[in-house]
């Protein structure tokens, strides 16, 4: 089999393409939550915490006086918790979001019955007296 053969044969599998349709759906899906996280939640929770932009909360490392991050990044290092509690925010929402997405298809899917095992084999000496109570039925 030649490499474009077996490459081609690859790429076509079903597995390859659901991965392709997870991939592009988590990423869009990825895109909705970032936005409601950045957007909805965190200026609420930076309201109730005394700021209005809760991932401009940085510590300067180098001594700056700048009041964003972008201009305390410019002039040195920073410690950007509030990015950080931002994104540790969004991955909690994204894991209750799938939590709750899986529980409900769990609920939906049907329980496969459970499988039938075949009737065990019939002893021999059963076997035995049914052919002669047979036999001495026919007389």
């Amino acid at each position: 089999m030649s490499f474009t053969s077996e490459f081609k044969e690859f790429a076509v599998k079903g597995n390859v393409m659901d991965l392709a349709v997870g991939v592009i759906i988590g990423a869009a899906f990825g895109k909705i939550v970032d936005s409601v996280v950045n957007d909805l939640i965190m200026p609420l929770v930076g309201r109730v915490v005394g700021g209005l932009d809760f991932s401009n909360y940085f510590i300067p490392l180098a001594g700056q006086t700048a009041t964003t991050l972008a201009e305390a990044k410019k002039a040195g290092a920073v410690f950007a918790y509030g990015n950080f509690l931002t994104v540790a925010l969004n991955f909690v929402i994204l894991a209750l979001i799938i939590f709750m997405m899986v529980k409900q298809i769990n609920k939906l899917k049907k329980e496969a019955p459970p499988p039938v095992a075949p009737p065990a084999p019939t002893p021999e000496d059963v076997i035995l007296l049914r052919e002669i109570r047979d036999s001495l039925k026919a007389r």
